[in-house]
């Protein structure tokens, strides 16, 4: 029996009983970051949807309980895998606008200017998510469309009750963005002008109104009366998103990214994501390093492989990676334990190589990504999941509400390498793979992942934080695959970063000890301590006894894992 560390409980203060965090089903199983989304997914559950109605509900309601990045005007991943063994993924990630150019971003000094990127009308890309779940839906759904939708909308009409960490997160909201988009104080400010307060109820009329006509026909977002009030605001305030750009967008059904680590079968988003790339390579060259030796996830030893096996991955994700309908992305090799292979050989075990010596002819920093995305899992009680990580990039994405629809846009389009030909040490990034080009896709790090051993469900797991994303991710497929670890186990397990660049290890407080970390710092590590990281919904299942134990991550609020009545 493999050990499990002692320290599982010490990173955050619970935010909520054990019964709200932690469920166990044969019925099926949502785990979320909001406890209402979450009985929502639950209740379709319970009316006899399958994973994919479930997912599509939840969705849907996040972006009326969790606006900061649950979302309709923004777009995601999801990651499919039935009880019969096959599995598929829908890339709704969105895609530049046709008037896009390459250089839309530089000022007149040929500098980034950020602000455009940061918020605005210029900000955001075309948005996926309606059309990501209706596809996900059409093809794989059970029951009505309709039905999976209106309870998001009528979630919104009728308003629903705001918690302490929400009006806060809120207020910030509408502070910042209020004064300077009057659609957003319209649609998110707490009538009166005063300040949300916990107990509070918010009521999203226009948002009710918008999902409605998503649940008579999600063609309403793409060529009805919210694409014609998309198209209207963007001529009316610089924007660049017209109603050509909205009727041309598609989703689109991909194969999914496979490896295979410890006997286990890993199945996550092929690119624009880079994350399941990013997940599988690096447990690649993990399992070629003898990870299967160790007994603690804190391992001194197998803290410093994951850091050394990190700085390379993420510099392939910068020299290599984009969207593969625009460029030639080499995953096949990139998640061969042949690769990985080479790569663990030029691992040293008693140093650290540094990032600028990996880095030669590449220096670059990865396109800053924010952690404001959301990420849920769902069984159902046949064993199909989902795995889906949607955003709208930085908190509450643009800041931008389309009025009369009370929607946000993202603000995606800052995801893209910005100014081409210039990589450097300060975060810019101007390699070929992800620049910016009209109907392309920004690269992304989310990473939905769904594990499986002999032939059977074992994981549903992904996580929010930007460039963090694989890395968290990789932690609690580490926990439950190499360790044995309890899905809440895995899950409150510390966590750990490195990107490559800047060269430095950020840690979660309870990764090591005092000891451990100045012996790091000798191999030549630098190491940041402190920093929450991800927000993992995760879902470990018996297939024996075809239950699913689901644990929401206690690093945020409101989350919860729900289950239908058994």
């Amino acid at each position: 029996m493999r050990l499990r560390p002692l320290f599982l409980a010490i990173l955050v203060p619970l935010a909520g009983t054990a019964q709200e965090r932690d469920a166990t089903s044969t019925r099926g199983m949502v785990v979320s970051t909001s406890d209402i989304a979450s009985d929502v997914g639950a209740a379709i559950l319970a009316k006899g949807g399958n994973a994919i109605d479930a997912a599509v509900a939840t969705g849907f309601a996040l972006a009326v309980t969790h606006p900061s990045a649950g979302n309709i005007g923004g777009g995601g991943f999801m990651v499919i895998r039935f009880a019969d063994g096959r599995s598929t993924t829908i890339d709704y990630r969105e895609k530049a606008p046709l008037r896009s150019t390459r250089t839309m971003y530089l000022g007149a000094d040929g500098k980034i200017d950020r602000s455009l990127t940061a918020a605005g009308w210029l900000a955001p890309g075309v948005p996926g998510t309606v059309r990501g779940l209706a596809l996900a839906h059409q093809k794989y759904g059970k029951l009505p469309w309709d039905e999976v939708v209106r309870p998001a909308a009528e979630l919104a009409s009728r308003g629903f009750r705001v918690s302490k960490g929400f009006a806060e997160s809120l207020n910030g909201f509408v502070r910042r963005s209020g004064a300077r988009f009057p659609s957003t104080r319209e649609a998110y400010g707490k009538p009166g002008g005063a300040e949300w307060q916990e107990g509070d109820t918010l009521r999203l009329a226009d948002l009710g109104r918008s999902l409605g006509a998503i649940a008579t026909d999600p063609n309403a977002f793409y060529t009805g009366w919210i694409a014609d009030s998309i198209d209207r605001q963007m001529k009316a305030n610089g924007g660049i998103i017209t109603r050509r750009d909205l009727a041309a967008y598609r989703a689109v059904e991909r194969a999914p990214v496979k490896g295979t680590f410890l006997g286990h079968e890993i199945i996550s988003m092929p690119p624009p994501s880079s994350g399941g790339t990013v997940v599988i390579q690096t447990l690649n060259i993990l399992e070629a390093l003898g990870v299967s030796r160790f007994t603690s996830a804190n391992d001194p030893a197998l803290l410093h492989l994951r850091i050394e096996a990190a700085k390379r991955v993420y510099r392939d994700r910068a020299r290599w990676m984009g969207d593969p309908d625009f460029v030639k992305v080499p995953v096949a090799r990139m998640t061969s334990p042949a690769y990985a292979r080479e790569l663990a050989r030029g691992i040293d075990t008693a140093k650290s190589t540094t990032s600028v010596a990996l880095g030669k002819g590449v220096i670059s920093v990865p396109a800053g990504e924010s952690d404001e995305t959301t990420h849920y899992s769902v069984v159902d009680a046949w064993g199909n999941a989902v795995s889906n990580t949607y955003t709208l990039e930085g908190g509450y994405g643009s800041g931008v509400v389309v009025r009369g629809a009370g929607f946000i846009l993202n603000n995606e389009m800052g995801d893209f390498n910005k100014k081409p030909g210039e990589t450097n040490l300060t975060g810019d990034i101007g390699t070929p793979p992800n620049l910016i080009a009209p109907g392309k896709r920004m690269l992304s790090s989310m990473s939905p992942v769904i594990v499986a051993k002999d032939g059977q469900l074992r994981l549903v797991t992904g996580s929010p934080g930007g460039r963090t994303i694989p890395n968290t991710t990789l932690s609690v497929v580490l926990g439950v695959t190499a360790f044995g670890m309890s899905a809440r186990d895995a899950v409150d397990l510390p966590r750990l970063h490195h990107q490559w660049l800047p060269d430095a290890a950020s840690f979660e407080t309870g990764v090591a000890d005092d000891a451990t970390i100045e012996g790091l710092k000798a191999k030549g590590h630098t190491i940041r301590v402190g920093s929450r990281q991800g927000d993992a919904h995760s879902i470990v299942y018996d297939a024996a006894t075809k239950t699913a134990y689901g644990a929401a991550d206690r690093r945020t609020p409101d989350s919860k894992a729900s289950a239908p009545p058994q």
